[in-house]
């Protein structure tokens, strides 16, 4: 941004980092005595400062098709090495799945929610290049595996929010790839998506195996001895309404910045963070908040209706929105892969063949 600048039009953005500022000044009044007010800010406030960067350095920034699928490879490639970590360093499943929660220990020894929902994304990457990417049959069956092994991964840390928003990204994705294809592409995009189901319901059915049936008690909302749980959203709902009590109480400056957290530990014992940046926002921001949220829904869509060529738009805004209703902003990629869908993703140039005239002879 500094050598290249950034587009008038994003400026949206600018009034939205903007908006997260006041926060800050209501949360030096409102944080407890014993909060650690720098870290607690830095916490909830490094993920959308983040994505406000990343979208006014891609906003309207012109790329081709071709640039696109190498961001998106370059992006995959730690993906798989971060999978293969997993599979070297995680313990045996048998020994470690004891229940139906999410399990940090079969993620890896990170956080089972963050680690699925970049499983979630390395699946839907490894979608898009077996639809797009795959000219060969070599290459297709490499994707294929790979979208197996990466799939078995995410499924059983038996964290759910990753594996649904990567299966329904690639679903977005084909649907608005599917309806601008010519009809030959749309031939070869039905016979890749069986190949595609194939390799999710292998790697759903080897994960059953290896985690004794775990994974299907997990996403059937069953506890480890088959009884159904009362609440499907694990927790979640309550966090979120809490929050949304506060826009309700705090509705013109919100609450401040960590300041959910920051009461459950004042009444609970215990900061269990927010898993919804949504009301997190609204709560924490008031009526700023709104204006925020306004801000990132509708300033992409005002985009898409100048330009619709990107099929990957929709796609990436899914991705975006699924990961902070199941995640928040604990990680980068949601806020990065919003901006990607700010590019204005153009067809390469067909080069011009000029003939050369030949000299008159007098």
């Amino acid at each position: 941004m500094f050598y290249k600048g950034v587009s008038g039009k994003g400026y949206p953005y600018f009034l939205y980092l903007l908006l997260l500022v006041p926060s800050i000044f209501v949360a030096s009044t409102t944080l407890s005595f014993d909060a650690n007010f720098r870290t607690n800010i830095a916490f909830v406030l490094s993920g959308p400062v983040c994505l406000g960067l990343a979208a006014l350095f891609c906003y309207d920034k012109k790329v081709t098709f071709k640039q696109m699928s190498q961001i998106l490879m370059f992006m995959l490639l730690p993906i798989l090495s971060h999978t293969a970590y997993v599979y070297f360093y995680a313990p045996d499943l048998r020994d470690v799945l004891t229940s139906t929660a999410s399990n940090r220990e079969a993620a890896g020894g990170f956080g089972s929610n963050q680690v699925a929902t970049v499983l979630g994304l390395g699946m839907f990457l490894l979608g898009i290049r077996l639809f797009i990417n795959s000219k060969t049959f070599g290459i297709r069956l490499l994707n294929t595996v790979l979208l197996i092994f990466v799939s078995y991964r995410a499924v059983v840390t038996l964290s759910r929010g990753g594996v649904i928003a990567g299966i329904l990204c690639i679903l977005i994705f084909l649907f608005f790839y599917y309806i601008q294809a010519k009809s030959k592409v749309k031939n070869q995009v039905i016979g890749v998506f069986g190949l595609f189901v194939t390799a999710l319901v292998l790697a759903w059915f080897v994960s059953s195996s290896q985690s004794s049936g775990l994974t299907d008690k997990r996403y059937a909302n069953q506890n480890a001895r088959g009884v159904q749980k009362n609440d499907v959203t694990t927790g979640r709902a309550d966090l979120f309404f809490e929050e949304i009590d506060g826009f309700i109480t705090n509705p013109f400056f919100g609450i401040g910045s960590s300041r959910a957290k920051d009461r459950r530990i004042e009444i609970d014992g215990q900061g269990v963070t927010s898993h919804n940046e949504i009301s997190r926002t609204l709560a924490e921001h008031g009526i700023f908040g709104v204006i925020i949220l306004l801000i990132l829904v509708f300033k992409p869509l005002d985009m898409r209706s100048i330009n619709r060529k990107n099929y990957f738009f929709f796609a990436f805004l899914a991705f975006w929105f699924a990961t902070i209703n199941h995640s928040s902003m604990r990680i980068a990629a949601p806020a990065f892969i919003y901006a990607l869908a700010l590019l204005n993703v153009v067809n390469e140039k067909n080069p011009i063949h000029r003939k050369q005239l030949k000299e008159q002879q007098v």
